[in-house]
């Protein structure tokens, strides 16, 4: 049977379940800045493999992640172009993903065809917390089934994933009208990815 939690601003005995959860390769499902996402930690073998099962989700689209600083978060990058950090000192904590080049070693499933990884600095205190607890990034794939709308409640999530999931932290409503905006880097240019939460006026404006 599936925990779920509700978290209050001082309640932080309530993550102990999902921390268990997450260091036992388990699936845990938790409130981000945008919409609730489905967390693993990616380092225990078998823990992606289960999330994919979970999400029905076809292997081969990348798992991005959320860090709780932003040196967490580019510890999985091999390289930080500097247009990268002028966009993580503006928008992180943020709803802003930045494709990078990944270190080597970091599994298949969070890695795109072109090398790159992706990773964001949440501004949610809950998302943030986790990653800091585990001491590396976890992963942020949205709290649904392959191909349907992401999870604002906790008890969307919980209609659509059932007892899949090992815990369930509540965080109330998700009010994003939008995902993370994710953006990737050639050379000295910036692309985007997926348009998002934050304007692609926004992100040029703070690169010139």
């Amino acid at each position: 049977m599936a925990i779920e939690s509700k978290i209050e601003e001082h309640e932080h005995t309530a993550l102990a379940p999902a921390l268990h959860a997450l260091r036992a390769g388990e699936v845990i499902v938790y409130p981000t800045e945008t919409f609730y996402g489905l967390g693993v930690d990616f380092s225990v073998r078998g823990a992606l493999e289960r999330l994919f099962l979970v999400k029905a989700r076809e292997p081969g689209k990348p798992i991005a992640l959320i860090a709780a600083t932003a040196e967490m978060a580019f510890s999985v990058a091999r390289a930080v172009p500097p247009a990268a950090r002028r966009l993580a000192e503006k928008f992180w904590p943020g709803p802003l993903t930045l494709v990078l080049p990944a270190v080597p070693g970091l599994p298949d499933a969070l890695v795109g065809p072109d090398g790159g990884v992706g990773v964001r600095v949440s501004s949610h205190r809950i998302a943030r917390a986790l990653a800091a607890a585990m001491g590396r990034p976890l992963t942020a794939t949205s709290a649904n089934l392959a191909g349907a709308p992401p999870a604002r409640t906790i008890s969307e999530a919980r209609a659509a994933l059932e007892n899949r999931v090992a815990v369930y932290l509540d965080g109330g409503t998700m009010s994003a009208a939008a995902p993370s905006t994710v953006v990737t880097f050639e050379g000295s240019r910036t692309r985007l990815l997926r348009a998002g939460a934050i304007a692609e006026a926004a992100l040029h404006n703070n690169l010139k």
